[in-house]
């Protein structure tokens, strides 16, 4: 094989012509463009960096208002847990002092009721011990103190009287 010193000279020039004309030329432009593409994507990690910085913030923000919507729903709970409680033992106590109003009310009506069978019963006893009385003098019954002390037994017996 044999080396051609010329081509090798011609392929030479022909490299460092064709290099002059791009850095002249073309480099500047390329490299100006390949500058603003690494400026944008600088500006781009950095949007980016910030979107997630305010993304993990967005989080943390939503993760407290759910927190704090947690915790007023929890005391809303207590409260009316709270109020129920209150409610039912109003309730109870109201019913308690209606049960012994009630309780009340029914003794003193059974003692009224009492009060007045005892004054008919005294009524009808004494009507019974009349007729007792008069069928006795009817019979003819001696004068004797025996008979006045049975009629008089038998009245305060019956009629609680002395």
């Amino acid at each position: 094989m044999h080396i051609l010193w010329e081509n090798i000279a011609i392929t030479i020039v022909a490299f460092l012509i064709l290099y002059w004309l791009l850095s002249k030329y073309a480099f500047n432009k390329l490299f100006a463009i390949m500058e603003q593409r690494r400026e944008l994507v600088a500006s781009q990690i950095n949007e980016a960096k910030q979107t997630r910085e305010q993304a993990i913030q967005y989080v943390e923000e939503q993760k407290a208002a759910l927190q704090e919507a947690r915790n007023e729903a929890q005391s809303i709970i207590e409260q009316s847990r709270k109020t129920s409680v209150n409610q039912t033992e109003q309730m109870l106590s109201e019913a308690k002092q209606e049960a012994e109003r009630l309780k009340v009310e029914a003794v003193r009506e059974i003692e009224s009721e009492k009060n007045k069978a005892v004054a008919s019963l005294r009524n009808e006893l004494g009507a019974v011990s009349v007729q007792i009385a008069s069928k006795i003098l009817d019979k003819e019954v001696k004068q004797d103190n025996v008979q006045e002390e049975l009629v008089e037994k038998y009245l305060n017996e019956v009629g609680g009287r002395p």
